[in-house]
């Protein structure tokens, strides 16, 4: 079948012809009709996340996929031959960059009616990552604050929107050209990087998803207000997602001191850090296809590529200035 490989880390991706996946008993065999783009792929492709994710090449990338189903595991129970699926496939597993791919049934949900397959492989891991930032992480109730980094990005649209919906005041950064379009996905407050401080805009929040680290993560510790919590998705990792790895005895050391400074600083302001690695569900999924019927949240596609230029895809994202997601279509 024809995929985008990576032959060696830190190297392109290269289009070719890789092995047909194998279908486990709780597999799903899915003929990809479009993949979501994301950030992660290039990192994985540049050995930043060997550590803990040794993918041995040559190895696929992608980890968001729409497709059909066309053949399951004999344990399978949750979908059947022809359903329209989408999913966040899990890590080791990843390979949606190309014609077909093995999916554990527990990564994936059925798509929703109403979106196109293109819409639909732009959500999963973003929004998957708002849900398990928000809900199960930081546990959002009405009427909290939150600071959105990067509201214009692919996870920041989600997580204002979802935000939103369970009733929180949301405040967003983003660039000058977007601060009308963050407002329109419901944020109240919107700052505009470019030339506000957002410390000196906003103070006393419950919650600050943050997806930029460095400076931007030790401010964002100082608008919280006492028993508040940062969530940061761009790192620096720390002891719990350490425990969380198989390999946590030789981790934990070395995440403790990346995050030290940062934990230090939080427990100086009262408020706590905490680092978040998405993972693949399926059952969470299941819950946000439900916000999407009813259109409480509502996917943002920045721009679709065929499969022959999923490289200028990835180099789209890599810029650093999509609004919304990109997609990869094979049909």
């Amino acid at each position: 079948m024809r995929a985008y490989l990576v032959n060696k880390y830190k190297r392109p991706m290269q289009a070719g012809d890789a092995p047909e996946p194998v279908v486990g008993a709780h597999d799903v065999l899915v003929e990809v009709h479009a993949a979501g783009v994301n950030l992660i792929d290039a990192k994985i492709r540049d050995g930043e996340f060997k550590v803990f994710l040794p993918y041995k090449a040559p190895f696929i990338l992608g980890h968001d996929v729409a497709g059909v189903v066309s053949r399951i595991g004999a344990g399978v129970t949750r979908v059947g031959v022809g359903d329209e699926i989408y999913a966040r496939v899990r890590d080791g597993r990843i390979g949606t960059f190309a014609e077909r791919i093995a999916v554990h049934e527990d990564d994936l949900a059925i798509k929703p009616a109403n979106l196109s397959m293109a819409e639909a492989a732009s959500v999963p891991l973003v929004a998957l990552t708002a849900w398990q930032a928000l809900v199960e992480r930081a546990k959002l109730q009405r009427g909290q604050k939150v600071l959105i980094h990067a509201g214009s990005g692919g996870v920041g649209t989600y997580a204002i929107q979802l935000a939103k919906h369970l009733g929180a005041t949301v405040a967003t950064t983003t660039g000058t050209g977007n601060l009308d379009w963050v407002r329109e996905l419901g944020a109240d407050t919107v700052i505009d990087y470019r030339t506000q401080d957002f410390e000196q805009v906003i103070h006393d929040h419950d919650i600050v998803l943050d997806s930029q680290s460095g400076d931007t993560l030790a401010k964002s510790l100082r608008v919280l207000k006492p028993g508040g919590i940062a969530i940061g998705i761009a790192g620096p990792p720390d002891p719990d997602f350490a425990r969380q790895l198989d390999r946590r005895l030789l981790l934990l050391p070395v995440m403790s001191l990346l995050s030290c400074k940062t934990r230090q600083a939080a427990g100086r302001q009262g408020v706590r850090y905490s680092f978040l690695f998405m993972r693949a569900s399926g059952a969470q999924l299941d819950k946000i296809t439900k916000l999407l019927d009813s259109g409480a949240l509502r996917p943002i596609v920045d721009r679709t590529y065929p499969f022959d230029e999923a490289r200028q895809a990835l180099a789209h994202v890599e810029g650093g200035r999509s609004k919304g997601k990109v997609v990869i279509t094979m049909r």
